[in-house]
């Protein structure tokens, strides 16, 4: 067992099953069961799969003052999650629209409320800090101001940058600049994946840089070595949606990589993590528990 600190958002989301995309004009129409409400967020997500892979998580988020709110308090409670570090300070909770197809194509809409505006109490972020191996901070605003105290204070920061096409993107920047642990997707640089790595390790140095290639596995680049890695996918299940799997993907690596497993490793035991998770429905759905995950991988 690890702990880890995570900052990161959570909000409600609401699934929709589409045909396929583009979606055809149609005044009405009647996806039996293909509506979904739940609670999600890269945040929750995060915080949800590495506590049921087995480590200690101080999860730090802001919530509405409404009934989601409260339906998100809950929840955290049922799954054992410490909510001291969920402060109710905004009127509303943010809530997505996900709408997917068959292809596990999908297209996000998220509304924030007024999170952007809102600062997280510093104070109590340094309390959750002070136990903690690793700070794992999504790229929202609130997550900004803990990179350099989590710095300075000699945590390992990871991040998330997701869907990425500039290494010097204005939003993501201090985020890249500040983390040991990158991620990103590559669905805006397909076909360049292995320039824009070599690019943001010699501006950002970062240790680790993890690049999600989605059905074709992932890119791994480690800083001692100046190396690049494909780790191919692999099947583990039928795919129903793709959602939330490289929320998966960053958990089960931070998992393993705090527990001190080779990188290497680490990112193959995510891979199947996340290929597993993608056969279920819903981005906070799907996780394996630890036995559950090194199960699977024996019996593969």
């Amino acid at each position: 067992m690890s702990n880890i600190l995570v900052s990161g958002l959570i909000n409600i989301e609401t699934t929709l099953q589409c045909d396929e995309f583009p979606i055809d004009y149609s005044p009405v129409r009647y996806p039996f069961f293909g509506i979904q409400n739940t609670i999600s967020g890269v945040g929750y997500n995060v915080a949800k799969a590495l506590t049921l892979l087995s480590d200690n998580v101080q999860f730090m988020s802001i919530i509405g003052k409404d009934k989601e709110g409260e339906w998100i308090t809950d929840e955290l409670q049922s799954l054992h999650i410490d909510t001291q570090y969920i402060t109710p300070s905004i009127a509303q909770t943010p809530q997505s629209v996900i709408l997917f197809d068959k292809a596990g194509k999908r297209q996000i809409h998220v509304d924030l409320k007024d999170i952007q505006e809102t600062n997280y109490p510093i104070q109590l972020f340094e309390k959750g800090l002070d136990s903690c191996k690793i700070a794992a901070l999504c790229n929202i605003n609130f997550s900004r101001p803990m990179l350099s105290i989590a710095k300075q204070k000699g945590k390992l920061i990871a991040t998330d940058v997701h869907v990425l096409s500039d290494i010097h993107d204005p939003y993501n920047v201090d985020f890249m600049q500040q983390a040991d642990i990158l991620f990103l997707s590559n669905e805006k640089i397909m076909g360049t994946e292995k320039e824009l790595i070599h690019a943001l390790a010699a501006t950002y140095h970062n240790q680790v840089i993890v690049v999600g290639l989605g059905a074709e596995g992932a890119l791994l680049y480690q800083k001692t070595t100046n190396t690049i890695q494909h780790l191919p996918a692999v099947f583990t299940r039928p795919i129903i949606n793709t959602i939330g799997a490289g929320d998966a993907l960053f958990s089960c690596f931070l998992h393993y990589y705090a527990k001190g497993e080779e990188p290497t490793n680490a990112l193959h035991k995510a891979i199947t993590f996340a290929s597993y998770k993608i056969g279920d429905n819903g981005a906070a759905n799907g996780f394996l528990s630890e036995k559950g995950l090194e199960d699977l991988i024996l019996h593969q």
